[in-house]
């Protein structure tokens, strides 16, 4: 197997663990791991390829985020859990740790310069975590307020209730 499919496949594994371990670190129950896991799978291997396409980190971050929203939306549904589960777990493998540390490494070494920008970078790919999931919420919002309202069952009934009630008032009466 050739070196790029082998990276694909340790990318996929390491972020479904890095999911799925901080599903398990923030009390997940026990069924929904799995999916946590998978949540943050797909939402680094789109960021991965998206940055392996050429496409800047802030905006590979925010489109990665929004998928990570949009599949903690369909996660939650299908589980009948908050969706916040999915969303903490699967957002984990996003977060630039690697770059926040290594800003500090070059505050820690005197070098301020690339220690400032370092952590201008980290400040706008958190930002750009925050804005894709603010970005899938609003589009939820929006998606839930356009779909018609399901008629209840007991809504119908209530409403060919009182129609009879008011047709016998209006018998009784004559009119």
């Amino acid at each position: 197997m050739g070196g790029f499919w082998m990276d694909i496949i340790v990318q996929m594994v390491t972020s479904f663990v890095a999911a799925a371990g901080f599903g398990i670190l923030f009390n997940a129950p026990r069924g929904k791991i799995a999916t946590c896991g998978l949540v943050g799978m797909a939402g680094w291997m789109l960021y991965d390829g998206l940055v392996f396409q050429g496409l800047e980190l802030m905006p590979a971050t925010v489109i990665a985020a929004v998928l990570v929203g949009v599949l903690s939306r369909f996660a939650a549904k299908w589980h009948k859990t908050p969706v916040i589960i999915f969303n903490v777990s699967g957002i984990i493998p996003l977060v630039p740790g690697g770059v926040a540390y290594d800003a500090m490494r070059h505050f820690v070494e005197a070098d301020y310069l690339s220690g400032v920008q370092l952590s201008v970078q980290v400040m706008l790919l958190a930002g750009g975590i925050a804005m894709g999931l603010m970005f899938s919420e609003v589009a939820s919002q929006i998606t839930r307020k356009i779909q018609p309202a399901e008629p209840q069952r007991g809504y119908v009934f209530s409403l060919m209730r009182g129609f009879r009630l008011r047709f016998f008032c209006c018998q009784e009466l004559g009119s």
